[in-house]
């Protein structure tokens, strides 16, 4: 009398096949990365030694090292963050918090989707006329900086605004019935339970800003500087750029030169990552709900 139907056996199957499907479709993500690694490692990580990260390019850039590109992505993550992450958190706050249901914040909202669809490049020659024209910064890391910190706000201010919405609106009323004003509330409470969640934006920030070539060829970055920058308002090298000109510009570039550069960018981007993911599983620990 307890045996399956055929309706139960048939429900099985289909849980069993779409099951299946699914872990298809996320074998066809991560196996492209995976062979990707393995082809910057084979053939990049012959390349890597303490010689090549500390030492500055020699030879026309076909031998010596990376530590100028190096550096200055650096710089150029560093001073996009520290634009991008205030106003893309603040942006998020209004938006969430205070911004009334009406025509104009559904405009701003619009314009948040739409500007996340431009593309690199229409950015470049924003921060080109923007930045190193009209402001007078001239073609400096912190042009280059700003430009992509305009290019990545998008990524910021959705992300914080999904975090603030995941706090429970009890939190919010309880707060509001022990006389706490709305700011109060925002500061206390519901800031410090999202930021696990604007973490995430940061870190996709992260990987974005490090990895974008465009907005900086015309901005900030150079083609080979033979010395660190000492302020935001010099031009630097930059990882990306310095692998597009090595495999495209420079003749004569040892095979293994490109994958090693490329190997380092991406364990760089995984290493910010990584530190920004352990920070943010920290902090999910310490919640209380």
């Amino acid at each position: 009398m307890f045996a399956p139907t055929s309706l139960n056996a048939r429900n099985r199957r289909t849980q069993k096949l779409v099951k299946l499907l699914f872990l298809l479709m996320t074998l066809l993500l991560v196996l492209p990365v995976l062979m990707i690694l393995g082809v910057l490692v084979a053939r990049g990580g012959p390349m890597l030694s303490v010689e090549f990260l500390l030492t500055q390019p020699t030879k026309g850039m076909t031998a010596g090292g990376i530590f100028p590109a190096l550096i200055g992505t650096v710089w150029l993550v560093a001073v996009a963050l520290l634009v991008s992450v205030p106003v893309g958190v603040a942006a998020a706050v209004y938006l969430s918090e205070y911004a009334p249901e009406n025509w104009l914040t559904r405009t701003i909202n619009l314009a948040i989707i739409n500007l996340a669809g431009v593309p690199s490049i229409v950015h470049a020659l924003f921060g080109v006329g923007a930045f190193v024209l009209f402001f007078g910064f001239g073609t400096s890391i912190l042009a280059a900086s700003l430009t992509l910190a305009i290019m990545t706000l998008p990524v910021v201010i959705v992300a914080t605004r999904e975090a603030l919405q995941a706090v429970p609106k009890a939190f919010r009323e309880a707060c509001w019935n022990m006389g706490a004003t709305r700011w109060q509330t925002i500061r206390r409470v519901v800031l410090p339970n999202s930021i696990s969640g604007i973490l995430t934006g940061i870190i996709l920030e992260v990987s974005r800003t490090a990895g974008e070539t465009a907005p900086i060829m015309f901005t900030g970055a150079a083609f080979f500087l033979p010395f660190l920058p000492q302020s935001v308002f010099d031009q630097t090298m930059a990882m990306s750029l310095h692998l597009f000109v090595i495999s495209t510009q420079v003749p004569g570039v040892p095979e293994g030169l490109p994958y090693g550069v490329a190997l380092v960018l991406v364990l760089m981007v995984l290493a910010m990552n990584a530190l920004s993911i352990g920070f943010r599983m920290w902090l999910r620990g310490r919640k209380k709900w």
